[in-house]
């Protein structure tokens, strides 16, 4: 060391660390787009775009959403929720996809291209599998996964629910998905969901299909927006979507019109599937259960808000914590990670997000072998609150009143 003369001044690294902020309701939307309206085609490449505007300029434009899949998400993301931002990715390639007069057909693309892989000579990713892209692109954690119409196919459902539960070995997000319009009535859909496997907690069943004056939509696009609409004050998706105004003016599957009483309704919801009710205050999202209700009946898997906020502690517990890897083990390291949390989680309850939380180094949860091999455990409580699916009112008669005529 050189020879000092003088005040110097040190720093240590912050006993307290502030928690990242997580994308709570982010869409990674697999479809198809128009590409052949422009020169610089976006093929099986994740595009984050933050207005409608660059959507058009990245996939071209189309009103038809039945061929154009991502224009019927962006359309309803975009202007009928006006939520922000969306990463899509395209996997229509006018060359390769073509009718039987060689002409390019979208409606070629099938729920394989959807799914997509790994191209075992060159890597690269295509369909679902480029979800694993979008933290490394563009540092934002995938919320939700969404495919309309081609997630009323069950084996890309079942994709999306896979891909929801673990993305990148270390986020979770939800898989919306749909049900096909074969299934036309509503005491048929139960039967379509447990029959094609459709029971994963990290999934959203939805059943018919929305119109806003004479467009068509997948439930699925409306759900997801409404969800990011919900997360837009607080960034913290504590609230469920059930009982908020879908922005649609009807409901339909094929050719007929849906109108469900609550009782109706409440089947479906009884079987872990999300629904559209016009009973009161115009039409609403009805539903709180995920996919796993109601063979799982755990509160984290089944309440749609339940499993979010487990979603969402876990990404920020992981994004937070990862700066402090491969740091040696020590108390102040241990301190760091219980105090910075327990912080973080009181914040949360003062603000009712949570009802209460906390985090602690327990001895039994640590045994030797584990710390001397560099492996820390750390305990969270976690308790979101459910939501008010039902209220009661118990009305009595009492006779104590009469006395009142005197």
């Amino acid at each position: 060391m050189s020879y000092r003369h003088g005040v110097y001044v040190s720093e240590v690294p912050t006993s307290i660390v502030p928690p990242r902020r997580v994308e709570t309701a982010l869409p990674f939307v697999v479809g198809t787009a128009p590409i052949e309206q422009l020169e610089n085609k976006k093929i099986n490449e994740p595009v984050l775009c933050f207005t409608y505007k660059e959507f058009v300029d990245n996939f071209g434009w189309s009103d038809d959403f039945e061929k154009y899949t991502l224009c019927e998400f962006a359309k309803a993301y975009f202007a009928l929720y006006t939520a922000a931002p969306v990463v899509f990715v395209n996997v229509y390639d006018p060359s390769v996809f073509k009718d039987s007069n060689s002409n390019p057909d979208p409606t070629a693309v099938r729920g394989t291209d959807i799914i997509g892989g790994i191209d075992p000579t060159s890597g690269k990713k295509t369909g679902l599998e480029l979800v694993s892209d979008v933290f490394s692109r563009f540092r934002m954690i995938v919320g939700s996964i969404v495919a309309p119409k081609f997630s009323a196919d069950p084996a890309v459902a079942s994709v999306m629910g896979a891909k929801a539960s673990l993305i990148n070995s270390h986020f979770k997000a939800m898989a919306i998905v749909d049900v096909p319009e074969s299934v036309d009535k509503y005491s048929d859909v139960p039967a379509y969901k447990d029959d094609n496997g459709l029971t994963d907690e990290h999934m959203v069943v939805c059943w018919p299909k929305l119109k806003v004056g004479n467009e068509k939509y997948w439930m699925s696009s409306h759900v997801a927006g409404l969800l990011s609409s919900l997360d837009a004050e607080e960034n913290v998706p504590y609230r469920s979507p059930s009982n908020h105004r879908f922005e649609a003016t009807g409901a339909f599957v094929g050719a007929n019109e849906v109108w469900l009483g609550p009782e109706e309704a409440g089947y479906l919801n009884g079987n872990g599937i999300v629904t559209a009710l016009n009973f009161v205050g115009g039409w609403r999202c009805w539903g709180n259960r995920t996919a796993a209700y109601p063979a799982n009946t755990d509160v984290k898997d089944t309440f749609i808000p339940i499993r979010r906020m487990f979603n969402y502690i876990g990404n920020t517990l992981v994004l937070t914590a990862w700066q402090k890897l491969d740091y040696p083990i020590t108390k102040r390291l241990i301190e760091t990670v219980v105090d910075s949390f327990n912080i973080w989680l009181n914040g949360l309850a003062a603000r009712e997000f949570i009802l209460g939380g906390r985090v602690a180094f327990l001895k039994e949860e640590n045994p030797t072998t584990d710390i001397m091999d560099g492996v820390i455990k750390f305990h969270v409580y976690i308790t979101p609150p459910s939501p008010a699916r039902e209220i009661d009112f118990i009305v009595e008669y009492d006779p104590a009143y009469i006395k009142t005529l005197f």
